[in-house]
């Protein structure tokens, strides 16, 4: 399956987008690879691209100038739209870093250009508004997430969504992104290991 193949079928099982009006999109997308550790967007920066994964792995984090350490908030994998969410919608200055973790590919499409696809089409209208609705739940889910849950629900919640992942991504990001120590990490993952071989 293409690029746009891809694209498409994603989008159609996101906001059921008929072919016709997708296919006015297609110009507009444009295709870029990334390397190990490469920004998406940088902080203080506008981020005006929204991006959709096709392979590879993205993080968004925020580093702390007084510990010199950084955060881990969110991961973008395959098939999932990408962006610094707050600037993207508000276009404004960015919070956070984005970055690769390895070798990446996306699909993207610059926001004036989405502004013009919602303003000249209602199906596109229809899309921005889930995306919208999305990109607020991805984000009260992760605040939600570190307030009530448990780091091993989180870390369950977290391989739903990114299937591959530990096998893509250092142990220490995925820690981070929790909010615990390597240590823990290990028996969390020691403990769901054990729960399996007991359901066999």
């Amino acid at each position: 399956m293409d690029r746009i193949e891809r694209l498409k079928n994603v989008i159609h099982q996101l906001s059921d987008m008929d072919e016709e009006s997708f296919a006015i999109s297609i110009p507009y997308w444009q295709h870029r690879s990334y390397k190990k550790g490469e920004f998406y967007n940088e902080y203080k920066n506008v981020c005006k691209y929204l991006g959709f994964v096709l392979s590879g792995v993205f993080r968004v984090y925020k580093y702390h100038e007084l510990s010199g350490t950084e955060r881990n908030m969110l991961f973008f994998t395959s098939d999932q739209f990408m962006s610094s969410f707050k600037s993207f919608l508000s276009q404004t200055g960015c919070e956070y870093f984005t970055a690769s973790m390895a070798e990446s590919e996306i699909m993207y499409i610059h926001y004036d250009d989405l502004q013009h696809l919602y303003k000249t089409s209602p199906a596109w209208e229809r899309f921005g508004r889930i995306f919208a609705e999305s990109a607020l739940n991805v984000v009260m889910s992760n605040t939600e997430g570190f307030l009530f849950k448990t780091p091993e629900a989180r870390y369950a919640e977290m391989l739903k969504l990114h299937p591959d992942i530990v096998q893509s991504v250092p142990l220490y990001h995925i820690a981070s992104y929790l909010g615990i120590e390597g240590p823990s990490l290990s028996r969390i993952r020691k403990r769901i290991l054990q729960k399996q071989q007991s359901l066999r």
